[in-house]
């Protein structure tokens, strides 16, 4: 049996793939290239496709090595001594025709860049490897070599004309299309959030109670996009139904992405504003809609300009309105900005027992941690307080803020008596 088969050396297999490192390049060095065509390296040898189409640029933005001598070395030819002439590089073939001072030899250079992506196996080399010197039958066998319109010649030569063109080239379409992809997805975006940033600078809400293509009244932010982009034809054809189904960027979701990182942008500048200075905090708690109990937290300070202004930086939820509860809430939330609580140079709380309590208040164990945030009674409930006490005291105004409160509700309850007043108002 084993004379039917041949036996596979394995040293030699090895040999020959290991022996030779250079035989697939993966490194480029344009400066390193071969001009003269007989000493280039194979194109096939080229292993990185990326490479590959960069050494191919190189040759064509070079163009053919054309030589320019006085006189070419003769090749005896029979009884007679032919050479190559000057003027072939000249006339249908000056695009293509390479002449080799190495080997004495004319070469085909759009053959050499493109023939292996058309042509695989045993085929004449003679244009692309070892050379054509032929001298006497030269023309013939250029207009050969050339052949039909359907020829691998002038199939290489049509894709070197292609690569040539940088217009044309596949990778050029494909950046234009995607950076046009880019340039549309970036204008979408930007009308979503200009949209985004009106609203919530007034405080409006984003959806509507039907938001379906029929609906009149899709609410605001669609609609609101909708009219910018009658407004600015150039936006109206990148959003909404001309935009990709699958990225229209107004689902809620976007929408909620948009309004955080809205809000994180705002915080930055407030912090920002703040410059790592000193601080007081106003605290006050409230339950919502949900009936869980929120924290609203308020810095008040001195702004670069030398201002005094209150920003709110957060809203959260408290599992309980204890004392130390709230404490660890808006140390919680203070280090999230990045804020020492040892910056704390103010308090502001309602008169509760957990807030301004001596003991365990809330005011005391902020100020067991910076001594120098004194705490301020909130004036808006010191005046009702104190009304309430001067209530107590004096009968007279207790009966004036009774008979003040009856006349609110008298009034306010009853739209025909409100107009009767609106009417003879003048005329009292």
């Amino acid at each position: 049996m084993e004379k039917f088969l041949a036996k596979f050396n394995h040293s030699q297999a090895s040999s020959s793939t290991n022996g030779n490192p250079s035989s697939l390049i993966d490194d480029l060095n344009l400066d390193s290239l071969e001009a003269d065509p007989g000493k280039r390296v194979p194109i096939a040898h080229y292993n990185n496709p990326r490479i590959k189409d960069e050494v191919r640029k190189h040759y064509i933005q070079k163009g053919p090595c054309q030589p320019q001598m006085d006189s070419y070395p003769p090749t005896k030819i029979g009884k007679r001594v032919r050479q190559f002439c000057k003027i072939w590089f000249e006339g249908p073939y000056s695009k293509w025709l390479e002449y080799s001072v190495e080997k004495y030899s004319v070469y085909c250079l759009c053959c050499y860049l493109f023939k292996d992506d058309f042509f695989h196996g045993s085929t004449s080399e003679f244009y692309t490897k070892t050379g054509f010197r032929s001298w006497n039958r030269a023309l013939e066998r250029f207009r050969k070599h050339v052949g039909d319109v359907n020829s691998i010649h002038n199939k290489c030569f049509n894709k070197m004309l292609d690569l040539s063109n940088h217009h044309q080239s596949i990778q050029v379409v494909i950046d234009k299309h995607s950076q046009k992809v880019k340039n549309e997805y970036r204008m979408s975006l930007e009308a979503s959030i200009d949209v985004s940033r009106l609203l919530l600078q007034y405080g409006l809400p984003f959806r509507g109670h039907d938001e379906s293509e029929s609906s009149i009244n899709q609410g605001f932010f669609l609609g609101l996009l909708r009219w910018h982009g009658d407004k600015h034809p150039d936006v109206g054809k990148v959003i909404l139904e001309n935009a990709p189904q699958n990225d229209t960027l107004t689902c809620p979701m976007i929408q909620k992405d948009i309004a955080n990182a809205c809000a994180k942008e705002t915080l930055k500048a407030i912090i920002g504003d703040l410059n790592g200075d000193y601080f007081g905090i106003l605290v006050d708690e409230s339950k919502d809609i949900s009936h869980k109990e929120q924290m609203a937290l308020v810095l008040r300070f001195v702004n670069k300009n030398g201002e005094v202004v209150e920003r709110f930086i957060g809203l959260v939820h408290v599992s309980d309105t204890s004392a130390c509860s709230l404490k660890k809430a808006i140390y919680s939330l203070l280090s999230v900005h990045s804020l020492s609580p040892s910056k704390i140079r103010g308090q502001g709380y309602d008169g509760a027992s957990n807030m301004k309590g001596e003991i365990n208040g809330l005011k005391t164990l902020i100020m067991k941690d910076s001594p120098s945030a004194y705490y301020i009674h909130c004036f808006a409930h010191q005046l009702q307080l104190t009304l309430v006490a001067i209530a107590k005291k004096h009968l007279d105004v207790e009966d004036f803020f009774d008979h003040v409160s009856n006349v609110l509700n008298v009034v306010g309850g009853s739209f025909s008596v409100e107009t009767y007043f609106v009417i003879n108002k003048p005329k009292r």
